[in-house]
């Protein structure tokens, strides 16, 4: 397919997400199926259109002036991805190509975007639904914008090295001919180059090392989120909202094994193929907990868990750089509804907890009502638990690197929150919760 196309591709597969209220992703994969002369270059480079293009879909909208996948799409080749006006001319004579510029267009093609957007209301600048812009702006003050247009960026593909199979070093030999390098903040986290806007992205589980177990895709946020945890060797761990188990095998390769850690999750189909990735890891310590219908899986647990880590069900908006049709669709309906779940968890969470139990709870959201509000209402409903400095139990030198992102509450009260402006990771949201 020629460039035409493939632009005419991304605004039939806007207009299906938009159409059908539905993952960008699913709609990428009917579109491969029904038109199936499309190569793997062709896949990538329409999916890479249409998910930039939805990053920034309410800057492109103002700069056209209009609401459309259309406009959406123009603007993604020619500005966000660097082609320029002529070479737009070029494509749009393309067969199959969506049809030519109108004049109006390319006038709001040819102005100065930042000029078109000075005027623009800031939850347009920051390309965020306009009902979340309060929230976030006063979360972030004068950061606001800068902060979502770094969660309007493509993502990295992080990945953990796994101890129990060898060193970070080891890995980064296995995998030099990638590029990989060492992330900044995780002492065991890899990062993959970006290629540029139609590069295909690296296929890891086809590298010897992840066969292996040596390495795990894992956003270094997340581990970071797990180191935090650091849980004492022998320890009882419960990951009550497991879901794929990607904590529970980095808590188990810190233990060496030598723990216990009981995954759980509320509905089992979201382990996927864990007990292949945990024989695979060498990771013997975890027991898997599926849920048992008219029972309770966990009832042996209570009051016995030396370290109940809570990875809350929650809305994502700090994982919008990989998944930026989410952050369209998200209503304020499930919002509440996420809150109510996470004050259920975190309750749930107190149950486990041995006396002098720990609750470390973690969230990829960056919104304030899904974490220090939520932590604040689990210390009204318990009144003998307290909030801790989160790196507390860290190495000296990782604490000295995370110490920047712990922000404190008026009370002085701390927590931990990463944000890809600032700590170049998905948003995350961690607090550790200890009795007395």
């Amino acid at each position: 397919m020629k460039d035409g196309g493939r632009l005419q591709a991304a605004i039939e597969v806007l207009d299906d997400v938009e159409t059908r209220k539905r993952p960008l992703a699913d709609a990428l994969k009917d579109w491969g199926l029904s038109h199936r002369f499309a190569g793997s270059g062709d896949r990538v480079a329409i999916g890479s259109l249409a998910f930039d293009a939805l990053r920034n879909r309410a800057s492109a909208d103002w700069i056209m002036g209009e609401p459309s996948p259309r406009a959406a799409v123009l603007v993604t080749y020619a500005r966000t991805w660097g082609m320029g006006l002529a070479a737009l001319d070029e494509v749009l004579t393309h067969p199959h190509a969506p049809a030519k510029l109108s004049k109006r267009e390319r006038e709001r093609l040819e102005a100065d975007p930042a000029s078109l957007l000075a005027d623009a209301p800031p939850h347009v600048r920051a390309d965020v639904p306009e009902w979340l812009a309060p929230s976030l702006e006063a979360l972030f003050g004068d950061r606001f914008e800068a902060e979502m247009r770094a969660l309007a960026e493509r993502a990295p593909v992080d990945l953990r090295v796994n101890t129990l199979k060898g060193s970070r070093d080891e890995a980064l030999t296995a995998l030099a001919a990638m590029g990989a390098v060492a992330t900044e903040l995780a002492p065991l986290g890899l990062r993959l180059p970006q290629g540029g806007p139609t590069a295909k992205p690296p296929h890891v589980p086809s590298e010897a090392a992840y066969q292996a177990g040596l390495i795990e895709i894992q956003d270094e946020g997340s581990q970071l989120a797990a180191l935090i945890a650091a849980p004492d060797p022998g320890i009882r761990i419960l990951d009550l909202c497991a879901g794929g188990g990607g904590k529970s095998l980095a808590l188990a390769a810190t233990q060496a094994n030598s723990g216990r850690i009981f995954a759980y999750d509320t509905d089992k189909r979201r382990f996927g193929d864990f007990r292949d990735r945990a024989a695979r890891a060498g990771a013997t310590s975890i027991e898997l907990r599926p849920p048992v219908p008219g029972g309770d899986a966990l009832a042996d647990l209570a009051g016995s868990i030396d370290l109940v880590l809570v990875d809350a069900p929650c809305t994502g908006t700090g994982t919008w750089r990989r998944r930026p049709d989410a952050k369209w669709r998200l209503r304020p309906n499930a919002l509440a509804a996420r809150m109510k779940d996470q004050d259920h968890v975190l309750d749930q969470a107190a149950r486990f907890a041995s006396p002098s139990g720990r609750i470390v709870y973690v969230t990829c959201s960056i919104l304030p009502e899904e974490d220090e509000a939520r932590v604040a209402a689990f210390l009204a409903r318990h009144p003998g638990w307290r909030l801790t400095d989160p790196t507390a139990r860290l190495a000296p030198e990782s604490a000295a690197k995370l110490a920047p992102f712990v922000r404190r509450g008026p009370d002085g009260t701390p927590a931990l929150r990463l944000t890809p402006a600032t700590a170049g990771t998905d948003g995350f949201f961690v607090a550790v919760l200890e009795r007395g």
